[in-house]
């Protein structure tokens, strides 16, 4: 079993020499956020075309490397106008050109409600991003992969599922990260979320992430890279196995100095299940 990353996570630098770099990793493929992980292109909004595209895809490419996911990390429940209404069109854009780039997904977290007081207006720009998104990436052939993330509107299993069940298109599906699913307050049955979020979103997953996480002084977790912390790595590997075999899995959370070893605990663990 391979094992991806999160390109940013070897440094902001030219698009050449990241997918050189990713390469003397042995890494087969990446999550790549153009904005945090290229330093030579100017990727804003109106900036992406086919040939850019394919050229970042290509030098990839040729270091034998691929673009499995494309991040587009921007809030999609902005109540300020302008800045909502950027981040969809940016996300917009990800989707038409994610082809050129060799990504069949394009993923996000949804964002940060800035006034927990007016959730239901969050929830409203979400699904009315949503319905935009979904249109766009039907148009193209393209994967939206929605991730959980705590502090996030889509915070658990249950927020995910209900979003999914608004949105059953095919061309929507599910970034699996069980580290983010987990705070102080259900850490300690850790196994019945895991397992709740496979029964919920098991056939919609497109990808996961693997990082770890372990208790602090006092209480708090911290992230940690994957196999160093407490997370029941044998069920969600066995899962995962179960649900959707040979799913793309990204290190997060890891230092260059531990990507080998991170590597090597997915690689390892995912063969042994």
């Amino acid at each position: 079993m391979s094992a991806g990353i999160l390109a940013h996570l070897l440094g902001k630098q030219p698009y050449r020499e990241l997918a050189a770099k990713v390469a003397a990793y042995e890494f087969p493929y990446v999550q790549l956020a153009l904005s945090k992980a290229i330093s030579d292109v100017d990727c804003s909004l109106g900036k992406l075309s086919p040939g850019l595209a394919m050229d970042i895809g290509g030098a990839f490419a040729d270091h034998r490397v691929r673009i499995d996911v494309l991040g587009c990390y921007a809030s999609l429940i902005d109540l300020d106008e302008e800045s909502y209404r950027h981040n969809v069109d940016r996300f917009k854009e990800h989707l038409r050109h994610a082809r050129h780039f060799g990504a069949p997904i394009v993923a996000t977290e949804v964002g940060k409600p800035a006034d927990t007081e007016r959730l239901p207006a969050h929830w409203e720009r979400l699904n009315r991003a949503l319905e935009e998104l979904v249109d766009e990436a039907e148009r193209w052939g393209v994967t939206i992969g929605l991730e959980a993330a705590q502090g996030h509107l889509i915070d658990s299993p249950e927020t995910m599922a209900q979003t999914l069940e608004r949105f059953p298109s095919s061309c929507v599906g599910v970034v699996l990260d069980p580290c983010n699913l987990m705070n102080t307050a259900n850490f300690d049955r850790q196994d019945q979320v895991i397992q709740t979020a496979f029964e919920l979103l098991g056939p919609r997953i497109v990808s996961a992430h693997a990082k770890d996480l372990q208790r602090g002084a006092n209480g708090e977790l911290l992230e940690t890279a994957a196999g160093l912390g407490e997370l029941n790595y044998p069920l969600f590997w066995r899962l995962l196995e179960q649900y959707k075999p040979r799913s793309f899995v990204t290190l997060e959370a890891v230092t260059e100095k531990q990507c080998a070893e991170a590597a090597r605990f997915v690689r390892e663990g995912r063969s042994q299940r």
